[in-house]
Order: C-alpha cells, then structure tokens, then sequence
C-alpha cells in the first residue's frame, strides 16, 4: 500500500527532516538511509517501522543538519597540543638563527586546521539518537494514517467487487437451472440414437455412462464454494489487521473456481458469467496488491 509522511524536528544545535514513503509490494522491506554517525540509529528505526508496517516496499530517509551558529565550540585538545609543539619548536629555531618572528595570537592558532573541533562525527550522539527515536512514532502515525485512508477506499472498492460476484453466482445458479432442462433432453435424444444403434446395449452401462456426464458437468460445488469465498472475503474486509496475504490466497481460490465453472459450463450462457466472473476476480487480484 503506498503511503507518506514527512516531519521536521530540533535538538539544541542540531536540526532535521525524516520523510517516509511506500509503494507495493508482497512482502516487507524497510531501507533506511540515515546519517552513520549517529551510533545505533539504522537498526532502531527499522526496528521501529518493522513493527508498524507489514507490508510494501518501505524507505525512509532522514537529513540532519548541525547549525554551526548555535553550537558551542569544542577544542581538539590532542591537535591543539601538536600545533603549540610545532609552534615552540619553530621559535626556538628562529632564535638559533637570530630571526625575530610575530607572536601568534589565540585567533591564530585557532585557524589552525584541527584545532577548533567542527567534526560532529567525533561528538557523543546519544542525546540526538534518542530525540530523533522519540520523534518517530508521531512520523510513523502519520504515515499509517494516510495508508488508514487509502485502505478504507480499498476496502470499499473490494466490497463492491464482491457485491459484483455474489450477483454472478446467482446469475449462474439461475442459468444452470436452465440448462439442466436443456442438457436433460440433449441425452434423452442421444440416448434414443444410441440404444437404435446398438444391439444389445447394457443398460446398466449406459446408465453409468450418464451418470459420469451429469457429474462432470454439475459446477453447484464450484458455486458454493465461491460464495463461502465471498463470504470469507468479506469477513477479511471487517478485521482491522493486515489482511493483504490472506486476500492473495483468497483470490487464488477465486481464480480456479472460476475456471473449473467455465471448463464444466456446457452453456454458452454460463460461459459467459464465468469469463465475467474471472474478470472481476482479475480486477480484484490487482487491488488486492495494495493491501497491507
């Protein structure tokens, strides 16, 4: 099932933006792309979406950005200690050779590269991680909210289909009644063709004869079967769950009654409402892949 959601939030220094989508798909596969210096962040997140989501190809995709403004400055004491090394170092050479140099001042050794810490990579990132994760169940609400949305559509997209069934499988039952008086002459007058051209024909071997044509061509079961398929369907439809497994299978079975009722149909009236019924069962199986 498709769905977005987009959220902004801030701690101290730090300010970002997740976004998470989703389109279709059988299974579940959730791909964050988060910052990897925030430590432990990636499975956390997918963790927690994995948990609210069953089903669709899922991403989710988080920007953070430090304000270097509002930041406090950090020096990188190891680095600072190297420079004023080198600094020393350089002035007592100086001196060696009678050269007079400038003193350096703080703003100097500052611009030094490495001495004013801007690295957030090097920065503890517990207390962002845990802003950031505090923040997610509201994104992940907003997302199932829209998908609640495109489901409750579905769902009634999917009722309607099924409406659309229930009406074919009455049009079969009354067609089949039909053909029951026509396929009941038809071997009444293969019979008499039959019995005037054979000798000696065994009745009991004609009567098992008709027997296996009647069976072959009797779809009643077929037809109870997919009202119990329409009935669980709608049932499905109730539960406020993931049901998108589930419908898949249903629609498989869909499918092959509806097969096996144009294969026995012996009608062309009954062929007709089981290629009616395979299209809307066709028409239902894509919708079906939306649903979680």
């Amino acid at each position: 099932m498709t769905g977005f959601a987009s959220l902004k939030g801030a701690h101290q220094e730090y300010n970002w933006g997740w976004e998470l989508r989703s389109v279709n798909a059988k299974g579940l596969d959730v791909r964050p792309r988060v910052p990897d210096w925030i430590s432990g962040l990636e499975q956390s997140v997918k963790t927690m979406v994995s948990q609210s989501v069953w089903r669709g190809n899922v991403s989710l995709t988080l920007r953070v950005q430090r304000d270097e403004n509002t930041a406090e400055l950090a020096i990188n004491q190891t680095q600072l200690a190297r420079v004023l090394s080198a600094l020393s170092k350089i002035e007592d050479t100086a001196a060696d050779t009678s050269l007079t140099l400038v003193h350096c001042t703080a703003a100097d050794i500052l611009n030094q590269r490495g001495v004013l810490d801007t690295n957030t990579t090097d920065r503890d990132t517990d207390d962002l991680a845990k802003a950031l994760l505090a923040q997610l169940p509201e994104l992940i609400s907003d997302f199932n909210a829209m998908r609640a949305t495109e489901g409750a559509a579905l769902g009634q997209i999917l009722a309607d289909k099924l409406a659309t069934i229930d009406t074919l499988i009455m049009d079969a039952e009354n067609a089949l009644d039909a053909r029951k008086m026509q396929m009941a002459q038809s071997l009444r007058n293969n019979l008499a063709r039959v019995l005037e051209n054979s000798d000696g024909a065994d009745p009991d071997r004609i009567a098992q004869e008709l027997a296996m044509i009647a069976v072959k061509t009797d779809i009643t079961e077929e037809l109870d079967r997919l009202r119990a398929h329409v009935k669980a369907a709608n049932n499905l439809l109730q539960i406020s769950g993931p049901i998108g497994r589930k419908l898949d299978f249903l629609m498989q079975e869909f499918n092959r009654e509806a097969n096996t009722l144009c294969s026995k149909s012996q009608s062309v009236d009954l062929t007709r409402i089981g290629l009616d019924l395979k299209a809307v069962i066709d028409q239902m199986r894509e919708q079906v892949q939306n649903v979680e």
